[in-house]
């Protein structure tokens, strides 16, 4: 879909497994040392450089361009700066190894005043990506006046553009029916300052990490029926510069280390069956050791040929239990975007909770944070988590469920009709310009069904329905949701391992089944909630592009849920077996 009102959240959920896989200090010995005093004073350079070339250009263009027929009563700069080592390998053998180092500007340039400016959302526009794509590359030296040439650059032409633009807001304004929200365009927020440490990658022993890749995806080449296995490694360090004409000076860093696991088969009757594992760390030793990867990979092997031989469930209507990691999906792609405060203004949103503040739309006990100031769950990294926003607002939890009320939206500075100023979730990636997102999607219960009860209540609501089974749900591969008003307002959550749950108590894995649904209809079936709450870590796709989010929540029992048949291939698998091992090939789990 390419219109604005179909939202396609292109997630792939990325788990951390609190269950099984106990995540174990000193991990893996690829240790970062401290930096030296030579790498404090360079990164002490960087700061300064970067800053003032951005500081000088900032109030150079704002002297300059306020001369112009339309001056811009707002300028704001970004400098993402990112240093990734990576590697990844199939089937045993190295596929990929690079470094990377980049420094990225965005510009936002606004012209018009906070009432109505160039950034308001045009109506009919059939744009679904944020029209303003204001990616440059900066000057990796510490050149000032290197940077300070881009940053002209990309200011004048980003400039222009906005004269061009507020000329189409005005005529829109002109032309069409007053809208319903009459909300200024951009809020007033005070501006932060505040300038932290870079964030320094260190000494990465990237043959060390091509050497655990290897040997981490060895045994998918021992998998008769696996179509696709590999593993990855990453560590990132980002580093992020803010400043605005308002006088806010923002400078934030962070590292984070991530291992992924995707694997792969396919059935007989053509249907891609994926599995997918991911955990993500502040630091090495939040990654899990050898032996917990190896047991991770035997896993993902047994549950793909187990659901190779699993019978597809029909369309079905009925109870389900959600596990805490389904259940962190469906809060995210039924409830989370529907509070992001800029689709409440928009005419061709569908605006499901834009008048529903005060009411009540969950169990009583139930309550729904994000917070991005949160940084861990326990031992467990939050990638959500920031310390300010795109816009250089502060980060903040946002309450937005109170126990069952819905309270308020995520809210970026864009204001809408009663909330007239930014809560820290003005979000976007690079290139794109920043609307509301979410960032740690917490669910709390006050009353909770701990232990095997839940699956009681489960069974309860089958016999009481006069079903022939309920349904399971215990791993999630993603979703989206469709948000607009022209098409249904829907939402399609897509589970990689689901079990049919009878009467009796027996459990029978399936396969090829998405869970859907609108949204109102699936709050209001929720029903019960489980004690312990597990961590999803993934990335989020929107306007704004794709962001890091965190789903924290326990498991849920919903009394009423759809499944519907998932989408097949009409191929047909591979004709040939896989090729025979040469002699002397590793074996799995050995040094490759």
């Amino acid at each position: 879909m390419t219109t604005a009102a179909a939202h396609f959240h292109g997630v792939r959920v990325r788990r951390l497994r609190q269950r099984a896989l106990p995540l174990l200090l000193g991990a893996f010995a690829l240790g970062l040392p401290a930096p030296t005093a030579a790498a404090e004073e360079a990164a002490q350079a960087k700061q300064d450089a970067v800053l003032q070339a951005l500081e000088l250009e900032l109030a150079r263009s704002m002297a300059k361009l306020g001369a112009q027929e339309a001056p811009p009563y707002f300028l704001s700069y970004e400098v993402t700066e990112t240093q990734r080592v990576s590697a990844s390998a199939a089937f045993g053998s190295l596929s990929y190894s690079d470094r990377s180092h980049r420094r990225s500007l965005d510009v936002d340039v606004r012209v018009g005043d906070y009432a109505l400016d160039n950034s308001r959302h045009l109506r009919e526009s059939l744009s679904f990506r944020s029209p303003r794509r204001s990616r440059s590359q900066l000057a990796l030296d510490d050149d000032v006046d290197a940077m300070r040439s881009v940053i002209w650059n990309a200011t004048d032409r980003h400039y222009k553009r906005a004269v061009e633009q507020l000329t189409k807001v005005r005529s829109d304004v002109e032309v069409k029916v007053d809208a319903e929200d009459q909300s200024a365009d951009f809020s007033k927020e005070t501006p932060a300052e505040d300038l932290r440490e870079v964030a320094l990658l260190g000494a990465v022993d990237l043959a060390a990490w091509e050497d655990k890749v290897r040997r981490y995806s060895q045994p998918f080449a021992d998998g008769e029926n696996i179509h696709g296995g590999r593993v990855g490694l990453r560590v990132a360090a980002e580093t992020r510069w803010f400043v605005n004409s308002e006088g806010a000076r923002v400078r934030t860093g962070k590292r984070q280390y991530q291992l992924t696991i995707d694997a792969r088969t396919i059935a007989e009757d053509g249907m891609a069956l994926p599995r997918y594992e991911s955990f993500y760390a502040r630091d090495l030793a939040g990654l899990p050791n050898d032996a917990a990867v190896m047991a991770t990979v035997r896993r993902m092997i047994d549950d793909l040929e187990a659901l190779r031989d699993a019978p597809i469930v029909d369309p079905y209507a009925g109870p389900a239990l959600l596990s805490g990691r389904a259940a962190g999906v469906f809060f995210h792609e039924v409830l989370g975007h529907r509070v992001e405060g800029h689709r409440q203004k928009r005419e061709d949103e569908g605006q499901t909770f834009k008048k529903k503040v005060g009411e009540r739309i969950l169990p009583e006990g139930f309550s729904i944070t994000f917070d991005p100031t949160r940084k861990t769950l326990e031992d467990t990294a939050l990638i959500g988590a920031y310390d300010y926003d795109n816009e250089g607002v502060a980060a903040r939890p946002v309450a937005v469920v109170e126990d069952g009320v819905f309270k308020r939206f995520l809210m970026s500075r864009s204001p809408i009709e009663g909330f007239p100023n930014s809560n820290g979730h003005g979000r976007k990636s690079i290139g794109y310009a920043p609307v509301a997102r979410q960032s740690n999607l917490i669910v709390e219960a006050t009353q909770v069904v701990g232990g095997d009860a839940l699956k009681e209540r489960l069974l309860a609501e089958v016999r009481a329905q006069g079903k022939e089974y309920g349904l399971l749900f215990e791993d999630i591969q993603g979703g989206f949701t469709l948000t607009g008003r022209d098409i249904p307002n829907a939402f399609n959550v897509q589970p990689i391992l689901v079990y049919r749950i009878y009467p009796d108590g027996r459990e029978e894995l399936v396969r090829g089944v998405d869970l859907i649904g609108t949204p109102l209809v699936a709050l209001s079936h929720v029903v019960a909630a489980g004690s312990e709450a597990v961590v999803f870590n993934g990335t989020c796709g929107a306007e704004s592009g794709g962001v890091p989010v965190s789903a924290v929540s326990p498991a849920i029992l919903v009394s009423q849920i759809e499944v519907q048949k998932k989408r097949k291939s009409q191929r047909r698998p591979p004709l040939l077996p896989p090729p025979p091992r040469s002699p002397g090939a590793p074996q799995a789990g050995e040094r490759g």
